[in-house]
């Protein structure tokens, strides 16, 4: 083993750079896990606190603003019909004719006038014009209007390097990432690749498609706009890569013999 003193570095063999290599570890992350091998607890963890440091903050106001948590209505998306909605179908006019119908798996629905219509991913008022072009070939001008009477939960999944992994239900705007994190327990070690996390989410024609999100800039306070809003049914990825291996390497094996007081 090679000897460290206070100040300076390890030296990187060439079996402990073909594996960093191979593992993805840049060379500073190797010299730490050198250092970890051959210094104090101490050091070591003063070392991976450097790695990500917090930039300075306001402090926290003793109360909060009164539109804090509150969302501008002008800045929400349109709300689109999900599969399992209730919708109540009221006509003004033909009263008798008003019932309520749930949204079926194929993202259509069935009234007693309407044998078929889409209504998944439609808007209320995008709905509303198609009943009223329906109706409209056995009611004269009719007056339609259609409601939410109950709104399907929202599911999230979150895999990977999390504490209790699962699928995730809500009610009402999406989760925010780290809101979909903490759900989850949050993360069992930093990961690598510069904090990336990745998700997966269904676009067009329900093809998958793959986004990457960098969760130091979240955690550290880097960067607010990283905590992105999710959509429903995203798959929330946390990999083990990169310096995850380090701080396994410190969790399993330093901690064991090295008292840290």
């Amino acid at each position: 083993m090679v000897g460290v003193s206070p100040g300076s570095s390890a030296p990187i063999s060439k079996h402990d750079r073909r594996i960093g290599i191979a593992r993805g570890l840049a060379p500073s992350c190797i010299r730490l896990r050198n250092m970890l091998g051959t210094t104090a607890a101490a050091s070591a963890l003063a070392g991976l606190s450097a790695c990500s440091s917090v930039p300075a903050l306001p402090p926290a106001p003793p109360v909060p603003a009164p539109d804090t948590g509150y969302v501008s209505a002008s800045s929400l998306p349109a709300y689109r019909i999900q599969v399992g909605d209730v919708l109540a179908i009221r006509l003004i006019l033909n009263p008798e004719l008003n019932e309520e119908v749930t949204v079926r798996p194929d993202g259509h629905i069935s009234t007693t006038v309407v044998r078929d219509e889409v209504a998944y991913g439609r808007t209320v008022p995008d709905l509303t014009e198609a009943l009223v072009h329906d109706y409209s070939a056995e009611l004269r001008k009719p007056r339609l209007n259609v409601v939410v009477k109950s709104f399907a939960p929202t599911r999230t999944y979150v895999a990977g390097e999390v504490n209790n992994p699962g699928e995730f239900i809500t009610v009402g705007p999406p989760l925010s990432l780290s809101q979909a994190v903490a759900r989850a327990g949050g993360l069992k070690t930093m990961t690598g690749d510069e904090g990336k996390i990745f998700i997966i989410r269904r676009g067009a024609d329900d093809v998958p498609q793959f986004y990457a999100v960098r969760m130091q800039d979240v955690m550290w306070a880097h960067d607010p706009a990283a905590d992105v809003r999710l959509a429903p049914y995203d798959v929330v990825y946390v990999p083990r890569t990169g310096i995850s291996e380090v701080y396994r390497f410190f969790n399993q094996y330093l901690q064991q013999f090295v008292p840290v007081s």
